[in-house]
């Protein structure tokens, strides 16, 4: 009995696979520096709660650094996927809405009692604002609002520069609660906001560059250590600005040029209306001769008539 049971699974036909059916799996490399920019964005929280700032803060720092480079190593290995996109976007959600925000309301955001909680609630909805609107829409070199790791680089190295100048732990003072809500609002609204950022996708790291650029860059690392929250805080405050600042430069450009062309269109306007007039008015300055062709000027008219009258009369002449 059992012999012939074997038999009968041996002879049995395989299953086979349906036709366009395969495996599924998930590239590993970018997902696990996803991954890891996820952990950081955790840890954030977990050292808010815990009193360590600056550590949040550098957890920050960090899940922006492992977010940019996810994407890049996407890129160049051709392992970009649908699974990574969605991925991505949660870690940031994560990384740069909830735990930015929190992180401000533990150290002194939570000083101004509901609202602070509501401010919090602002940007975090911002973040998440935000990161649809980047899902949805059409890849670009440039972003339509503040980028949401450049926000939450704001508001870390604002909570850095602080916990650094009123001591470790968090701030009782409401004035610094009030300053950090400015800020925490500010990023939220520039992230939704429609105004253009250059974005670091325009940034090409796999061509030559001239020999200054590295020794430009050794000097920022350089600077940036010499005092990081502040310089950092520089540099995130510098780039938020820049959007603002680029919009009102092009649109006072735009309303000057808009006056030119208006101007332009007038004295356009008044040539096209002085010929139309001469043409409508033939007889004010020129008339028709019998038995000559075309027209004569009203003025070589008068002359011509005068000198052919002083020609008739000779003898008054003298």
């Amino acid at each position: 009995m059992a012999n012939s049971r074997w038999k009968k699974l041996l002879q049995a036909p395989r299953r086979t696979r349906q036709p366009g059916f395969r495996r599924r799996g998930i590239y590993l490399l970018p997902n696990l520096l996803t991954t890891g920019a996820l952990f950081a964005g955790f840890y954030t929280i977990v050292a808010a709660i815990d009193g360590s700032f600056e550590a949040a803060a550098l957890a920050t720092l960090a899940a922006m650094v492992l977010d940019f480079a996810d994407g890049r190593v996407a890129r160049y290995t051709h392992t970009e996927s649908e699974f990574g996109a969605e991925y991505d976007s949660l870690s940031d959600m994560v990384s740069f809405g909830v735990a930015p925000g929190l992180m401000a309301f533990m150290y002194g955001v939570s000083n101004l009692g509901q609202l602070g909680w509501v401010v919090t609630f602002i940007y975090v909805a911002c973040t998440a604002l935000r990161l649809a609107r980047f899902n949805t829409g059409a890849p670009s070199e440039y972003f339509t609002g503040l980028a949401s790791p450049a926000g939450a680089g704001l508001v870390a190295s604002s909570v850095w520069l602080l916990n650094g100048l009123s001591g470790p732990g968090p701030s009782e003072s409401v004035l610094i609660g009030i300053l950090l809500a400015i800020v925490v609002l500010l990023s939220g609204f520039l992230m939704v906001s429609n105004i253009t950022y250059i974005s670091p996708k325009a940034v090409k790291l796999g061509g030559r560059v001239p020999f200054t650029v590295l020794v430009g860059a050794a000097l920022i690392f350089a600077v940036v250590l010499l005092d990081p929250p502040s310089v950092l805080l520089a540099i995130f405050a510098a780039y938020a600005a820049s959007g603002p600042v680029q919009f009102m430069l092009s649109r006072r450009g735009g309303i000057a040029a808009l006056r030119e062309e208006e101007a332009e269109a007038c004295d356009d306007s008044g040539e096209r209306a002085g010929k139309k007039g001469q043409e409508e008015d033939p007889q004010v300055d020129s008339f028709s001769v019998e038995g000559v062709e075309g027209t004569v000027d009203a003025e070589e008219f008068a002359e011509t008539s005068k000198t052919s009258k002083n020609d008739s009369q000779p003898g008054e002449e003298k």
